[in-house]
């Protein structure tokens, strides 16, 4: 999610700060049959390695990039490595386009309330005291104080705790990640990106979540007996090693061990609210809009694979699909 934005460079020839965010492999640390288990079935899923796709069919071309919505080591490389895809297609498309991005910030601006809680309860009385100091000690972890923490709107708190706290540090939320990158470039050759979906719908999404399920999300995050940056490292290694499948399969394996008796029936609706349903959206777009064009499209790498991912969903509309290679 996009929503949050881009990179804080570091001096002279420095890696850039979140290179320092080191930690464990989180998989790789597992039993081994835990391990055999996840392996097996981010095997069996769709399309589970990968980052760039071609989807073929009739005169139109969709080429597709699976982005880590934060900066990482690779981010300029990757960029790179896209720059020929993105100056050979007709349109480009993101989740959420650089303009209309810019017109979100300007309505959070308008109106803190899309993000944070401006009357009734705050987090500390909905999460209750003990709920409440674990909390605040992790938002703290990642230089947000707990004023402000109090006033998230409970989904945006969860997203916030999804960010590990070295990457927060080192400026994460602040910089541009491959999206707004790809983005900036196809503004520079006059061929501004697209939105795939209309953000405030987007908005409208999160804000359905009911109140006490954001409040399990934000929970989640303390059931968890693991560390926030072991995790946020895990991800990242995953991601850049383009195993796709294997990061989803992972985050269901921690979201059921520890997310309560629900935990399955939650997880699942987020899945659905928040991948399959876009999804779906995003395929009929496409299907209205870019028929006999050449497309690039950049959206988070978890929407590619999986039956209902956007790669399957489009082999299922008679699309040839194809992995090109990426090695920036």
């Amino acid at each position: 999610m996009r929503l949050i934005l881009a990179v804080l460079l570091t001096i002279s020839q420095a890696l850039p700060a979140w290179a320092a965010c080191g930690g464990t492999d989180l998989i790789t640390a597992m039993a081994a049959d835990d391990r055999a288990e996840l392996e097996a079935r981010a095997s069996a899923t769709p399309y589970p390695n990968g980052l760039l796709w071609r989807a073929e069919k009739g005169q139109t071309q969709i080429t597709m990039f699976g982005t880590y919505h934060f900066p990482h080591e690779q981010t300029d490389a990757h960029l790179q490595a896209l720059i020929p895809q993105i100056e050979a297609a007709d349109v480009v498309y993101l989740e959420v386009s650089n303009d209309d991005q810019a017109k979100l910030q300007t309505e959070i601006a308008n109106d803190p309330s899309i993000m944070f809680i401006t009357q009734g309860d705050t987090l500390i009385d909905l999460l209750g005291e003990e709920d409440w100091q674990t909390y605040k000690a992790a938002m703290e972890e990642r230089a947000i104080p707990g004023f402000m923490a109090a006033k998230f709107k409970p989904i945006w708190a969860a997203i916030m705790l999804g960010i590990g706290p070295c990457e927060t540090r080192a400026g994460a939320m602040e910089a541009e990640g491959i999206d707004m990158k790809v983005g900036n470039h196809a503004a520079e050759i006059e061929n501004p990106s697209k939105s795939l979906e209309d953000y405030r719908a987007l908005l409208t999404m999160l804000d359905s979540f009911p109140q006490e399920e954001q409040l399990d999300m934000i929970r989640l995050f303390f059931a968890w007996s693991g560390d926030a940056d072991d995790m946020a490292y895990t991800l990242r290694q995953r991601y850049l090693a383009q195993e796709t499948g294997i990061i989803w399969e992972y985050s269901r394996h921690v979201s059921l061990e520890f997310g309560g008796p629900d935990a399955e029936a939650d997880f699942d609706l987020m899945e659905q609210q928040m991948l399959t349903d876009r999804n779906i959206g995003w395929v009929e777009r496409l299907k209205e809009r870019a028929t006999g064009q050449k497309v690039f499209m950049a959206v988070g790498a978890a929407h590619l694979p999986g039956q209902t991912g956007v790669l399957n969903l489009l082999a299922q509309e008679g699309f040839t699909i194809t992995r090109l290679e990426f090695d920036p």
